[in-house]
């Protein structure tokens, strides 16, 4: 009776095992038809587009405005700094000249000009690395703004054309008319950007 029980154990284990074995293997053969299911899919066409980003921004509205707006700021610190620049030699050249005519009735108050003269100095080359700082942080929120724009209008573009790739031509080589969608592109930002001023 013992021995019974025991070979009926191994026979129940044995069962079980194959079961196991059935089950796995079994399901390994569904999950790979399952896949080439899904690689079937994967091979259809991808759609793609592309954008110039280059004929973006020379035609949309609100990079040529930023753009102009940087401009006149960059313009503005260029006349500010020139006409500190300017000052300064003047000043520089005036010392100079009264230094060797002799004109400082004392060497300390020639001194003093000297000192004076290298203060306004440093003050010019700070404004100029100030008002760089200035031009280089306006123009990455400018950058920024632009790319921010651009992308955020391109993801609800996305929504309806469902595409499943839309690369800029930055490191585009070729790319057919047929997937350029740069004009449309731009001329919705422009509808965009026009609508939002109102």
């Amino acid at each position: 009776m013992k021995n019974n029980s025991t070979f009926i154990h191994v026979i129940l284990a044995l069962a079980v095992i194959g079961l196991y074995v059935l089950y796995f293997t079994g399901n390994k053969k569904d999950q790979s038809n399952q896949t080439g299911t899904k690689d079937q899919d994967t091979n259809a066409p991808v759609k793609v587009a592309f954008v110039k980003l280059d004929s973006v921004l020379a035609n949309y509205d609100l990079a040529k405005k930023l753009n102009d707006d940087f401009n006149r700021k960059q313009d503005s610190y260029t006349k500010e700094y020139g006409q500190k620049r300017i000052d300064f030699e003047k000043q520089a050249n005036a010392f100079q000249e009264k230094l060797k005519r002799g004109g400082f009735l004392t060497q300390e108050r020639a001194m003093q000009e000297r000192n004076r003269l290298i203060g306004m100095q440093q003050e010019i080359q700070k404004l100029d690395n100030d008002l760089s700082g200035k031009l280089q942080s306006m123009q990455q929120k400018i950058n920024q703004q632009i790319i921010d724009s651009i992308s955020n209008y391109v993801k609800v573009y996305n929504v309806d054309k469902k595409y499943d790739l839309i690369f800029s031509n930055a490191n585009l080589l070729e790319g057919s008319d047929q997937h350029n969608i740069t004009r449309e592109v731009t001329s919705e930002l422009n509808k965009r950007y026009h609508s939002s001023k109102k």
